[in-house]
């Protein structure tokens, strides 16, 4: 195995790790040293790649959040595209699901992670949807667009609000679409 081959696979465990106790202890009693444990690595390790806690959740967050699909998406599949990322990494994937719901949970009762989410990983996500719906107010409309998905996203996923996690996936694509469809291009 090559170094960089250990170091991806060092990396993954920790962010693994990292995964798994921001969503089982959440962000405040999840600890650098903790973290280092569980991964079988020092915690000195953990700090040369990472550098704060604040930044290690932030790379499991994105590590977790994957927004591949929104970032390649044109601005007539943006709406349906958002809603396919929502459903794939909450539905699809359990083991993703867990892991981006313990995230959101972190980001609604912790103002750093809170932070760390908005800063470090939504932006990212917002300066791509974007850029590709261009014109003068594309930055509200990326905003939201992306405020729908995480209301509907805590709604469905986290409240459990009975008419939306009743609903199939159909329905909420067919209420869902043309309200964001007019989001991103008010035409």
């Amino acid at each position: 195995m090559t170094r960089e081959e250990r170091r991806r696979r060092t990396e993954a465990a920790i962010l693994l790790a990292a995964q798994e106790q921001f969503a089982e202890q959440g962000f405040e009693r999840t600890t650098i040293r903790s973290v280092a444990g569980q991964a079988g690595v020092d915690p000195a390790l953990v700090m040369q790649y990472f550098g704060s806690k604040e930044q290690l959740f932030g790379a499991s967050a994105r590590w977790t959040v994957d927004h591949k699909m929104l970032g390649s998406a044109t601005r007539e599949e943006l709406p349906a595209t958002a809603l396919a990322d929502m459903f794939e990494g909450f539905e699809d994937d359990v083991q993703r699901r867990e892991a981006a719901l313990a995230l959101l949970r972190n980001c609604l009762t912790h103002p750093s992670a809170a932070g760390v989410m908005r800063d470090d990983v939504m932006c990212e996500a917002q300066a791509a949807v974007a850029g590709t719906i261009g014109g003068d107010d594309a930055e509200l409309r990326a905003g939201v667009l992306g405020a729908c998905m995480i209301g509907v996203t805590i709604a469905r996923y986290l409240l459990e609000i009975p008419a939306l996690t009743g609903a199939t996936r159909e329905d909420l694509e067919r209420v869902l679409l043309p309200a964001l469809r007019q989001v991103v291009d008010p035409g």
